[in-house]
């Protein structure tokens, strides 16, 4: 037991200096926490699904579908509720993620976001090996001007993975969620 202790305390100090703070890694009932969704929300005809998979003892969740832009559509998107906000002080997004050579998004919603079309958004390419991606919050655009020039970390309700805006094949794994 006290060597145990004795390794907790040295690895939360590694964890803390490489700056990044876990929100996900998908290991336990990954299920109850994210949510898929499509534009058929909106009347769109995009398809597709998360799978939360194990992998050589690695968790990810795996996003596939096809975007479609008839009929004012145009996504599909895995989305985690953060009911308590991202900690105050933090800059930016974490993720650690693969997919087929295409351009993905991470959205945010904020306490400021109240109507459904409003959010902030960053890409990134997802390559077909695992990377790791950082996305500083002063990178995000808000979708109206309404809203803040910036996201303010603690007013963060919700994180989303999103294949958007354009007609293609989406498949992404993501294996961590976090912030720095």
């Amino acid at each position: 037991m006290r060597r145990l202790i004795a390794l907790l305390f040295l690895i939360a100090p590694m964890t803390a200096l490489a700056g990044n703070i876990m929100i996900e890694n998908f290991e336990l009932q990954p299920e109850t926490r994210w949510r898929f969704f499509t534009d058929g929300v909106m009347g769109g005809v995009s398809s597709g699904q998360v799978a939360f998979v194990r992998e050589n003892d690695q968790f990810h969740a795996r996003m596939t579908g096809k975007v479609s832009t008839e009929n004012n559509g145009g996504f599909i998107q895995m989305r985690m509720e953060l009911p308590d906000g991202a900690p105050e002080n933090v800059t930016g997004v974490h993720l650690i993620v693969r997919g087929n050579d295409q351009r993905y998004f991470v959205h945010l919603r904020t306490s400021g976001t109240v109507l459904p079309w409003q959010y902030y958004q960053a890409g990134f390419e997802a390559t077909g090996d695992w990377a790791e991606v950082r996305l500083p919050l002063d990178s995000f655009e808000r979708s109206g001007r309404l809203l803040r020039a910036v996201p303010i970390a603690d007013s963060i309700r919700s994180i989303a993975v999103v294949a958007f805006g354009r007609d293609h094949e989406a498949e992404i794994d993501v294996r961590e969620v976090g912030f720095y």
